[in-house]
């Protein structure tokens, strides 16, 4: 396993040698709003509604006092909208009352908002903090079964233990951003890039016959 994890990690390392999340923030709680809106959607679309969203309410105080119908129709296309408002109103009202407008490094008061589970926690406290975390969405759970690294039916609870376990602790972040990358970009759900693909005998699913 040693030298499987060796092998994965460093062809990571020649893909995406410096790793970044693609969701685009100035602000602490820009990025907090974001993660929260990327449920179940692209960061390519959440970029386009927080650009306008963030750009109408500058400021934690401006979201805490917009109409809650104003907030839906910027982020209609991404899905799921009303219920994404809600918790984009209950944030910034949360923080502006209780953090003087700050994002705290605590995943107990993460966890606690509206909209936000561990995944989510887990990509603030690496971005804004540089905690070492492994947030496990749809890309990281795909190419982690794929790549034998956790088992068809494993929760994202478990894969991220298991990819805790297996994975020296300086490196969580970064690979966990490797990762959605390489799920986002190469090993794609749909029609992935086995044919160029360095890891293709590890894989578990084998796509294409290359």
């Amino acid at each position: 396993m040693k030298e499987k994890v060796y092998n994965i990690t460093s062809y990571l390392d020649e893909l995406f040698p410096n790793p970044r999340c693609e969701l685009n923030y100035n602000k602490d709680y820009e990025l907090l709003i974001a993660v929260v809106l990327s449920a179940q959607t692209t960061d390519k679309r959440v970029n386009k509604v927080t650009a306008v969203l963030f750009d109408k309410y500058p400021t934690l105080k401006d979201l805490k006092n917009a109409d809650i119908k104003d907030i839906e129709k910027i982020i209609k296309e991404i899905g799921t909208f009303r219920k994404k408002a809600v918790f984009v109103k209950e944030i910034a009202t949360f923080l502006d009352d209780n953090y003087d407008g700050k994002v705290p490094n605590d995943r107990k008061v993460l966890e606690s908002l509206s909209g936000v589970g561990r995944k989510t926690a887990n990509v603030v406290l690496s971005n804004l903090f540089d905690e070492p975390c492994i947030a496990v969405d749809t890309h990281v759970s795909r190419v982690s079964k794929r790549l034998g690294l956790a088992y068809k039916n494993d929760s994202v609870e478990v894969i991220e233990r298991k990819l805790m376990k297996k994975l020296d602790k300086s490196i969580w972040s970064k690979t966990h951003h490797q990762m959605v990358l390489f799920g986002r970009y190469h090993c794609k759900a749909i029609n992935p890039e086995c044919e160029t693909c360095k890891l293709y005998d590890m894989c578990k699913e084998k796509k294409l016959k290359v």
